[in-house]
């Protein structure tokens, strides 16, 4: 298994010593750009990570520092081949910096008496930060547009072996975000918060765009309305993360009570490739937050030693749990045609993924399915009401 990490912040202020730090920041990252892309130019080669290394200093910074924003420089280098494979058209990293983020590697990282010590080289005063937890294994600061920020990230020890064999399966949607089968219980998330989050975040668009359309681009008032726009979206951006870090934390908290320790989730990620379902559906389906959902849980159940698997989950919706009849319906309530069979759409969905989890098929389920259970975002606890689906 990969090692794991995880990142604790602070907004630290913004001071005369950070924007120095972050101005030779900038000169160092620069100073990379130009001189990459100028050898490239002129002598048709790429410089390796290690050669640019030697040949770019600063002496107002730490070693390290200057090592790490060249790790950032060839990272984005690396993720520009990827991306290019697929979109031709996708711009190098070739953008110049006025300030840049700095970053601190583990050795010029210090814990003493209370406060995190960051050194910038040999001769200048170290940033000096109150800090009230251990000591991480790397930094960074940046610029969040009104103060800076530290990220500090830690890496996680290796979950404890856990004597847990439940499998669990996950039906994600856009109506319901989860839909869970542990085997014990079937989890159903309420997505009506949500679903108003994003509602109201692409009304908000609508009228600031209809608003700076009447502006000239690039005025003075388009800018204005601009930025008014990115300030209202983010905060609705981030009050989506907040439900849907809640949720999954939920998910993950009654999956481990039901003693979980394989999780199937269904790939969507090619849901979108062949169908065309309309308009108003494909904007739905374009911002179902299924990728960010699946990212959450993924992590935060191998932090509790559990596995992870994509599953493919064509038909799950539609297989009936009981006989292996394919039934298609347009409301939430499924019901088979061949047996009887009623439930819950997207839990049966989450049933056969389950299945599929466990035995790489649909396999009928012996013996009665209890009513499946909710979780509200705004629920104290991972407590679980009736759902009247």
């Amino acid at each position: 298994m990969r090692a794991q990490y995880t990142t604790r912040q602070k907004k630290i202020g913004r001071s005369k010593q950070l924007d120095l730090l972050a101005r030779e920041a900038g000169i160092v990252y620069t100073r990379i750009v130009v001189l990459f892309w100028r050898i490239v130019r002129h002598h048709h080669h790429w410089l390796s990570k290690y050669s640019m290394q030697k040949l770019v200093r600063n002496s107002n910074l730490h070693s390290q520092t200057v090592q790490g924003i060249t790790d950032m420089f060839y990272d984005s280098l690396t993720s520009w081949q990827k991306l290019r494979r697929i979109n031709p058209d996708a711009r190098p990293p070739n953008k110049l910096y006025r300030y840049h983020t700095i970053p601190f590697k583990e050795s010029a990282i210090k814990l003493k008496d209370g406060k995190l010590v960051l050194s910038c080289g040999k001769g200048n005063a170290p940033v000096v930060i109150p800090w009230r937890f251990e000591k991480p294994k790397t930094c960074t600061i940046s610029y969040n547009g009104k103060e800076y920020v530290l990220n500090a990230v830690y890496a996680l020890e290796k979950p404890a072996a856990t004597t847990a064999t439940g499998y669990a399966g996950i039906d994600l949607g856009e109506v319901h975000p989860v839909v869970v089968d542990t085997g014990k219980r079937v989890i159903i998330v309420n997505g009506g918060e949500l679903r108003s989050k994003r509602r109201y975040q692409n009304k908000a668009k609508g009228q600031f765009q209809r608003k700076m359309a009447k502006k000239k681009r690039g005025s003075r008032r388009w800018k204005r309305l601009n930025k008014a726009k990115k300030r209202v979206t983010q905060k609705l951006d981030n009050q989506i993360n907040d439900i849907l870090h809640k949720q999954s934390t939920k998910i993950v908290c009654a999956m481990k009570e039901d003693g979980v320790k394989t999780v199937g989730i269904g790939d969507m990620r090619d849901l979108r490739n062949h169908v065309d379902y309309g308009a108003k559906a494909n904007q739905k389906i374009h911002q179902m937050p299924s990728g960010r959902v699946r990212s959450m849980i993924t992590y935060k159940a191998l932090r509790l030693g559990m596995t992870v698997e994509l599953v493919d989950e064509a038909y799950s919706s539609q297989t009936c749990p009981k006989c292996g009849a394919r039934n298609k319906t347009s409301t939430r309530n499924y019901e088979c045609r061949s047996c009887g069979f009623r439930y819950h759409r997207d839990g049966v969905g989450a049933v056969n993924i389950r299945s599929k989890t466990m035995y790489t098929a649909y396999e009928p389920v012996v013996g009665d399915m209890t009513p499946p259970v909710g979780i509200r975002y705004k629920a104290a606890s991972c407590t679980s009401a009736v759902l009247t689906a």
